[in-house]
């Protein structure tokens, strides 16, 4: 008997390692394909871009938020893999009748290390586990900045939200050198351009998700908070919390490479 308590600390058992997995977190389904699991992924989301040939028509399940529950279940999984903030209660309460749901819930890098270890521990792939977050380790020393600076992380326009604390994105910033001026504010808050004059943040950091901000918006931003450097940040470094972050190599989009497939 297999056992693993996922980050819910719910317990599950397995009378063997299981082969057929189910992703609804586009994250974690990279993180399998570099634990070297592709081939055991009977189905993963239309948002799992990496790799790539994944997403066939056989494989797409849907979205994180509306996933097609009778597809997941004709497809006879043997654990399904969800996401405490990216998928839907009632979608996850559902679909544990149809195969064992391991939940991640991830807020932190330490809390993103701790999954990878368990998934890569169920699945018979620690040494691989350890290798992604020493990947991972690296990539964030190799970016941290020379000084610390206050920063504003935004991840919505109209209204502007940003990130706070008790995220993974905030404990990324936290890590790479920047001091988020939303620290005392939690989640994902709904900010007013008077505040962001007042909390007049060094940087302003736009991601490129969940809202796809562009270079079309620096100068427009640029205009609206003079007194900041504008750059735009590759959302995937801040917000993907599977084995992403050792894959990049800057955090800047206009330094990126193009993303590699990782298996």
């Amino acid at each position: 008997m297999i056992e693993s308590r996922d980050q819910l600390n719910t317990l599950h058992r397995f009378a063997k390692v299981p082969e057929r997995i189910v992703s609804l977190v586009p994250s974690i389904t990279e993180l399998l394909c570099d634990l070297g699991l592709a081939d055991r992924i009977v189905g993963c989301t239309k948002f799992c871009v990496y790799p790539r040939h994944l997403r066939s028509r056989q494989k797409n399940i849907g979205g994180t938020k509306n996933p097609r529950l009778e597809k997941i279940s004709d497809l006879e999984p043997d654990i399904i893999l969800a996401n405490k903030e990216e998928n839907r209660r009632e979608d996850v309460d559902r679909l544990r009748d149809v195969a064992p749901v391991w939940v991640s819930d991830v807020p932190s890098l330490e809390a993103g290390e701790d999954l990878i270890r368990s998934l890569a521990e169920l699945f018979n792939a620690g040494d691989l586990g350890d290798s992604i977050i020493r990947a991972n380790r690296a990539s964030l020393a190799e970016q941290k900045l020379p000084q610390r600076k206050s920063a504003l992380y935004l991840i919505w326009r109209e209204p502007f939200m940003g990130a706070g604390r008790d995220t993974f994105i905030h404990d990324v910033m936290n890590r790479l050198g920047f001091d988020n001026v939303l620290a005392n504010r939690t989640r994902y808050p709904e900010v007013e351009t008077r505040e962001l004059e007042d909390l007049a943040p060094q940087l302003i950091l736009l991601s490129s998700e969940p809202y796809p901000f562009t270079n079309a918006h620096l100068e427009d931003m640029q205009k609206l908070f003079p007194f900041a450097e504008i750059r735009l940040v590759n959302g995937e470094y801040f917000s993907w919390y599977g084995s992403r972050i050792g894959h990049l190599r800057s955090i800047y989009v206009a330094e990126q490479e193009p993303s590699p497939e990782t298996c």
